[in-house]
């Protein structure tokens, strides 16, 4: 019998909690990345898995940013060095960059070099900064802008928009 009432009191309890789950909005959340001393986030959604900074073959007649392609789990990816993709100041130290791969979902068979991993970021975690009317040559693929408890700047990349950006294709020399 005492089993009974525990099993009930466990279904109450499992359905009110589903019942809540369903009613809250879903948060953001991002993998947290240092990239030329600027702070990125990728989508959760859109980010695939890490990898260490392995052998890399070199891809010639391609942009400085290609560092050229890598197997990761069976899979050649192109590696896109994203500071220098970006612009931004490269990293010498190279114990901890690691290797961030599209979701398989975006059908993209790439991976970003980043400069170190910072951890996950939450939507509670940040708060956003007002759009800025767009700049000329702001692309695409950076989306909304935060800051988190400490005041450091935080940009998105959207990595579906960055995968069919036309700059980021053009690997070619």
């Amino acid at each position: 019998m005492a089993k009974r009432e525990a099993l009930r009191d466990l279904q109450s309890r499992l359905a009110l909690r589903m019942q809540a789950v369903r009613s809250e909005r879903p948060q953001a959340a991002w993998l947290a990345v240092d990239c030329g001393g600027h702070g990125i986030l990728f989508p959760l959604q859109q980010a695939g898995e890490i990898f260490d900074l392995g052998t890399l073959v070199p891809v010639p007649h391609t942009r400085p940013w290609v560092l050229g392609v890598a197997n990761l789990r069976g899979g050649l990816h192109t590696v896109v060095d994203l500071a220098g993709f970006l612009g931004l100041p490269q990293s010498a130290a190279r114990d901890q960059q690691r290797l961030v791969a599209f979701n398989p979902s975006l059908g993209t068979h790439c991976a970003l070099r980043v400069d170190r991993l910072e951890g996950l970021r939450h939507a509670a975690d940040l708060t956003p900064l007002p759009d800025a009317p767009d700049l000329p040559g702001r692309p695409a693929f950076a989306a909304a802008r935060y800051t988190d408890a400490s005041g450091r700047p935080w940009q998105e990349i959207a990595l579906t928009v960055l995968a069919v950006d036309g700059s980021f294709l053009a690997i070619a020399a």
